[in-house]
């Protein structure tokens, strides 16, 4: 596969022949997409769980597997050197590396609840931070108050959305004590 640009839009040049839709750029572009508003909306529903004592496995497997894949692939992208998005993808996978053992291994006894109550809030947290930055990117509306994702409106939003998810973080941990431990 060879790489070409045409104004600003990556597009895969297929080569002998070759079949590889996956990694034409719209497509992995779409694909990552859906990844990660899979996990987003699955992301909030585990977290409304963890604050409300509950637990539902499929539902919180789902987000998991979601956010490891978005994170993932993020790095099958065309790139000249690391960005800030690698950074952020490679967090997100280190605090994923630590929040499947605490539920799956441990099973969120004793500290591991705690460990997995905060992953799930930081994991969900740096996918709605890149969502965020992604809207001031691609929706002319947001993109006309911030072009350069330096001005006032994205850090207040961005601020929000932190503020936000530290409530939310401590609500997890007090609310993941009531849950019912998976069993398996």
């Amino acid at each position: 596969m060879v790489w070409r640009r045409d104004g600003d839009a990556p597009q895969a040049m297929e080569r002998n022949g070759g079949a590889s839709i996956m990694f034409d750029p719209t497509t992995w572009t779409g694909f990552h997409t859906w990844l990660s508003l899979i996990a987003i909306a699955t992301g909030f529903i585990a977290l409304l769980d963890l604050i409300g004592g509950k637990d539902r496995a499929g539902l919180t497997a789902l987000f998991l597997i979601t956010a490891i894949g978005t994170s993932a692939t993020g790095f099958g992208f065309p790139f000249t050197g690391v960005l800030p998005s690698h950074i952020i993808g490679i967090v997100a996978l280190v605090i994923l590396a630590v929040t499947v053992p605490a539920r799956y291994h441990f099973r969120r006894v004793g500290i591991w609840n705690v460990v997995y109550a905060i992953g799930i809030v930081a994991s969900l947290y740096l996918l709605v931070f890149v969502g965020v930055a992604q809207a001031f990117g691609k929706v002319p509306a947001l993109h006309a108050l911030a072009p350069t994702q330096s001005e006032p409106p994205f850090a207040i939003a961005e601020a929000i959305v932190l503020i936000l998810f530290a409530i939310a973080g401590f609500a997890a941990v007090r609310g993941s004590r009531h849950v019912m431990r998976p069993a398996f």
